[in-house]
């Protein structure tokens, strides 16, 4: 069990094709602590999948800053893994003075104008592309995230479609709060390029501190007790 210091409210975001499931043992060693933890599912995916035909970027953005103003959530801990970075940004944007910081665990970080589609590389938009069925993005296995075994199994089990808007939609940011924030790099599996760029690029930026993490990129599957530890610290 974590070390109970100070108390925080955590709000973990997931990445595409997963939903708050993926969060389950960390938000369970966090609230082992005492910190009080939520992790929403965004439309389109898992339980939520029914409505995918009607989601997009700005869909999950607003539904993350909703998720915050409604249960009118202070000093946030946001927290926001792989294309979940895009989400956090948006909602960061808005709903500044609800947060603490924010953490983008292996995660994507967007520009205002930029979409996801725009930050991956040539030869993985035309692999999505030639996958995309009806709107959906069919998910890589799950070792690709570097889970295997029988956790490989679990987490392939619940993966689901992504809905190819949420890809191509633009971010919007009237502004970029100067909010302290981390970037959490996972440094196994075949994901590693997608995300070193980020990490490297941000390491002497202000507001930023960049720390490596050895897992792969579902480090919340993995290893969640140490990364529980890494969001408390």
């Amino acid at each position: 069990m974590l070390f109970l210091g100070a108390v925080s409210t955590f709000v973990l975001v997931h990445g595409a094709w997963h939903g708050g499931w993926c969060w389950a043992e960390v938000a369970a060693e966090l609230r082992a602590a005492g910190h009080e933890v939520h992790a929403p599912t965004s439309s389109g995916v898992a339980e939520r999948s029914r409505l995918a035909a009607s989601t997009d970027l700005q869909t999950h953005v607003d539904e993350l800053f909703g998720y915050l103003y409604f249960n009118d959530l202070r000093e946030v801990v946001l927290v926001g893994h792989s294309y979940g970075g895009l989400v956090i940004s948006g909602a960061a944007a808005r709903a500044a003075a609800r947060l603490e910081r924010l953490v983008y665990l292996d995660a994507f970080i967007a520009a205002d104008g930029q979409s996801m589609w725009d930050l991956l590389r040539p030869e993985r938009r035309k692999v999505y592309d030639e996958s995309t069925v009806d709107g959906l993005i069919a998910s890589p296995p799950a070792e690709v995230f570097g889970v295997t075994g029988e956790r490989g199994v679990w987490t392939e089990e619940r993966l689901t479609g992504q809905p190819v808007q949420t890809w191509k939609q633009p971010l919007v940011m009237a502004t970029e709060p100067p909010l302290p924030r981390q970037y959490i790099r996972c440094t196994q599996g075949p994901l590693t390029p997608s995300f070193s760029g980020f990490a490297t690029r941000l390491r002497d930026t202000a507001h930023w501190d960049v720390i490596d993490f050895d897992s792969g990129h579902d480090a919340m599957i993995t290893r969640p007790l140490d990364l529980a530890a890494a969001l408390a610290t």
